[in-house]
């Protein structure tokens, strides 16, 4: 990373820009602009000395110090820069490539040192940013601020360690405040107070940053969204997770060197590169001291206890003699600020004389328990021991009964689960509103609606008060049925969910699903209430991409169904999450098929369309992935009809695409056309939350038919639809991204519009290593190693090729298998491996005749080539014509002019000019755009130098 001095405050603009180095943001028109680090590095190094050529090299040891990249990652960061900044008015671009040579800065470029402008606002530059609201004044606490800050700005990494109740919290959220503008609002403030699994930490931060993942560790696609951006992650209360967190954080802190991690917790990470700031307690009077009231106030504990009485109401005349009783209670609580604040509420009550005394009480009681407890948190449960007597016995009932509750939760979920026979909604509500005044119960505003949450010392403390048995397992129940009906009323709304912001709500509801499952599994549980649950959460499991997650709950309530569940709607359900989170977690086998295959079943007994045409969809991509195309054209002709019982629009719409990729792919490029544009020209219905239900994606449908045109002939339509395509994914859900960028990246390298192809790759390996993305990262790789070949990279390119081929047979994922192995079987031949390359291609036909495949005509004609090249012209011209018979087969005009093209060059060759002009020409004189794609000129020339 490009590290600008902190002492320069200059200001370079151009054109609407203003870019300001020192605190890396870029402005147009005074709104914030998102860039890249890695783009906002190269136009620093380019504006840094405009109007002169950068080489490549040196922009990659500036951007990239100590780290070999290729030179199409460079292409594509540049690109990107280009994209962002647009066309200044002169129209003549801001950055200029000099080919050979490198990069330069065109556009005028003026310096200033005045102030820059203000930076973008929290919710408008990082749409992930959830700092909670800044706390009220804090005492004494200065110093401590500073040297975090301090700390954090040179090292990037501070845990704030102290016992519970010190302020951790308090100083964190106060530092994150503080340095909004140096962050330019990226801020995520992650509360792991609600996380029990440490398994689940990367994966609840990866959903706070908004990542869609489909993998047990998504580890590395957070590395990978964090790795260029500046950001301050602030991990709060890690203490019960330090284990997990330790690992996730070293590997952050590593990878991603603009991230700077503040952390909370009782006890340091002991991580590589941490600095740990111990937080004191406040001061307080020595004990041997008995201070007057003025000299009392100038410690930080009594100011913060008088502040607090005040605050509550209390009346306080603060005399020598009530300072001598506030000192002796702070001593006490050991200047610990929660124990403080919670002490102090209670004197608007009771007055100065019976809160010291209840106090005493409480703490004689305490030191005569167990001596392994360290002094502070014997002192701190004695606070809580002290504020649950003086709450009322209906204040109790319900704070305990609140304690079932993991993280936050809405005023209506305490009512429905606190709620019981000997206890009224009214009761409840008032109960609630009491505890918030003793601050017992802590609310917070979140997206417009009050939430509230025990303390985490405060929840401990409850669950530790013993109830009935009975009274137990009825709230735990209740807990459990309240989230099973959130699960089915929000279930559908998961999916539309894009950015960690939206998904803040409902990150404590689902956490206490989670706790809901535990519990409905569990020894005392009610495991007919866990089946429901399961259900339930399984399409939002899938929507989150917890996939893990979805196949245990799934398969665990599956196990435990009897004979009256066996068979019924939620079977069908679990069906439907076992066998999606099968066929992307545990590669596209058995127990996928098993799951959908019964599922299918289930929805055919209950004459339900709509989840037929679901599991029909999931078995379609399941027999695509595999490679069976057969199979998948039979699922995609199982659709049309099911649709048509359906009647609606997106069902129909559905069912084309289903049927318009499969004969894509068996060859039938007539027919995928025509199904293809008829889904593209219905009308949707208006409900995303059912197109994804079906499994139907508009882009999808587009990118088929930009393949499907170039194969028919229309090489500019496809290559028109194929860039309005990859260029308006921003918004789209992960796989259907990756299909865009393959499919897309194959219409360019088929006209020959390389430079496209390559920022199609990019762009496609970046995003796979975000999400995870195991298989596709792997057709990227391949990609790449296609590319490497046609540069004439030949060894790279074959080891690229066969790890992707090795990486895909292990997923199941035969897909791509035969474009990568007539690839392979090219660069075999140009090492002049003539037999083993026509061994592939024999393979590679064989296996593609046995199901259809829309590249059999290709591999005939490669097969032809290989055949001429080992001086073999009878079989050269027998696989060249049958390469075009089967073209005309698959009404594939391109396929055919490629076949044309290679017969005749091998006639002109042999004598046989007149032969090979007409039929070449006849193939040519068909098409009716596209003449400067690659194939076109070329035929043109060869046709020229027959003449």
């Amino acid at each position: 990373m490009i590290t600008p001095s902190a002492q320069d405050s200059e200001v370079l603009s151009f054109g609407p820009f203003r870019l300001i180095a020192n605190e890396r943001r870029l402005t147009r028109d005074g709104e914030p602009v998102e860039l890249s680090g890695r783009a906002l590095d190269i136009l620093l190094t380019l504006t840094s000395q405009p109007h002169k050529i950068v080489s490549k090299s040196e922009m990659m040891a500036q951007v990239w110090p100590g780290i070999a990249i290729e030179d199409s990652t460079l292409r594509f960061h540049v690109a990107h820069l280009r994209k962002t900044l647009g066309e200044p008015e002169s129209g003549a671009g801001y950055i200029a490539t000099e080919p050979g040579r490198g990069y330069s800065f065109v556009a005028p470029v003026s310096r200033t040192g005045g102030p820059s402008p203000q930076p973008e606002s929290l919710e408008g530059g990082f749409r992930h940013a959830n700092l909670p609201g800044c706390p009220t004044e804090m005492i004494d606490r200065e110093v401590d601020l500073e040297r975090v800050r301090t700390h954090l700005y040179a090292g990037r990494f501070v845990t704030i360690v102290g016992p519970g109740g010190v302020g951790k919290t308090t100083l964190a959220v106060a530092l994150g405040h503080r340095l909004v503008e140096a962050f330019a609002g990226a801020i995520l403030f992650g509360d792991l107070s609600m996380v029990s699994d440490p398994a689940l930490v990367p994966t609840v931060i990866a959903s706070m940053l908004g990542l869609s993942v489909r993998c047990d560790d998504v580890t590395p696609s957070v590395e990978a969204y964090l790795r260029n951006k500046r950001v301050l992650l602030i991990l709060d209360t890690c203490e019960h997770l330090v284990e997990a967190i330790a690992q996730f954080v070293s590997r952050i802190f590593r990878a991603a060197p603009q991230v700077h991690i503040l952390a909370t917790s009782r006890e340091t990470l002991q991580v590589g590169g941490e600095y740990v700031h111990r937080l004191e307690p406040l001061k307080c009077p020595p004990d041997d001291a008995v201070p007057t009231a003025a000299i009392a106030r100038t410690f930080p504990a009594i100011q913060l206890f008088i502040e607090r009485a005040l605050a509550g109401g209390a009346q306080l005349d603060f005399s020598d003699a009530e300072a001598a009783t506030v000192t002796r209670m702070c001593r006490k609580l050991d200047g610990m600020a929660l124990a403080i604040e919670l002490a102090a509420r209670q004197v608007e009550a009771y007055g100065i004389d019976q809160t010291a005394a209840l106090l005493d009480e409480r703490l004689t009681l305490l030191w005569e328990g167990p001596r392994t407890a360290p002094p502070r948190q014997k002192t701190l449960q004695a606070t809580l021991d002290w504020s649950f007597k003086l709450l009322s016995e209906l204040e109790r009932t319900v704070l305990r009964r609140l304690a079932v509750f993991v993280g936050h939760f809405t005023l209506d979920a305490a009512l429905a689960v606190v709620t019981s026979e000997n206890l009224d909604r009214s009761s409840v509500f008032k109960a609630i509103g009491s505890l918030v005044a003793k601050s017992m119960l802590a609310p917070r505003p979140m997206v417009g609606l009050m939430r509230y949450r025990l303390l985490d010392t405060t929840r401990a403390y409850a669950l530790q008060i013993d109830i009935e048995e009975s009274d137990a397992a009825d709230l735990a129940a209740r807990h459990a049925t309240y989230f099973l009906r959130w699960l089915k009323q929000s279930g559908k709304e998961w999916p539309t969910l894009s950015t960690g912001a939206e998904r803040v709500p409902h990150f404590a509801n689902l956490d206490n699903a989670r706790a809901a499952l535990e519990w409905s599994f569990g020894t005392h549980g009610d495991p007919e209430v866990g089946i429901k649950l399961a259900a339930a959460a399984a399409p939002v499991f899938l929507a989150m991409s917890l996939l893990s997650e979805c196949h245990r709950w799934s398969e665990r309530a599956l196990l435990a169904l009897d004979d009256t569940t066996r068979g019924s709607r939620v079977e069908m359900d679990l069906q439907a999450g076992l066998g999606i989170s099968s066929m992307l977690t545990m590669a596209n086998g058995e127990h996928a098929h098993v799951a959908l295959t019964r599922g299918l079943e289930l929805a055919e007994k209950f004459l339900d369309p709509e989840n037929q045409l679901r599991f029909i969809g999931q078995l379609h991509m399941l027999h695509r992935r595999v490679g069976n195309f057969n199979r998948m054209l039979a699922f995609a002709q199982r659709s049309e009809a099911v649709a048509t019982v359906v009647a609606d629009p997106t069902a129909m719409a559905t069912a084309d695409v289903l049927l318009g990729v499969s004969h894509h792919l068996i060859g039938n490029q007539a027919d995928a056309r025509a199904y293809v544009e008829a889904a593209l020209a219905r009308e949707p219905s208006g409900d995303p939350a059912k197109a994804r239900h079906y499994g139907f994606h508009y882009e999808r449908a587009r990118i088929v038919l930009a393949r499907t045109l170039w194969l028919l002939g229309y090489p500019d339509q496809a290559v028109r639809i194929a860039r309005q395509t990859v260029g308006e994914l921003a918004a789209t859900e992960p796989v259907t991204v990756c299909i865009a960028l393959i499919w897309g990246g194959s219409v360019f390298r088929w006209t020959g519009d390389l430079t496209s192809a390559d920022e199609c790759i990019d762009r496609l390996i970046w995003y796979t290593d975000r999400h995870s993305l195991t298989p596709y990262r792997a057709v990227g790789r391949g990609l790449q190693g296609e590319v490497l070949i046609q540069h004439g990279a030949i060894e790279r390119g074959l080891e690229l090729l066969r790890d992707a081929l090795a990486t895909l047979d292990a997923e199941g994922y035969q897909l791509y298998a035969t474009e990568f192995n007539s690839s392979l079987a090219r660069a075999l031949a140009m090492l002049d491996r003539d037999d083993e390359a026509l061994s592939i291609i024999d393979n590679a036909i064989a296996q593609a005749m046995r199901h259809g495949d829309l590249a059999v005509p290709e591999l005939q004609r490669i097969r032809g080539e290989l055949l001429e090249k080992a001086a073999d012209e009878a079989g050269a011209e027998d696989a060249f014509c049958r390469a075009r018979e089967l073209a005309d087969r698959q009404s594939s005009l391109s396929w055919r002019l490629r076949a044309s093209s290679s017969l005749a060059r091998l006639q002109f060759r042999q004598g046989r000019r007149e032969e090979a002009l007409i039929g070449l020409a006849e193939t040519y004189t068909r098409f009716s755009e596209g003449f400067g794609t690659a194939d076109l000129k070329a035929a043109d020339l060869l046709l020229k130098s027959f003449v």
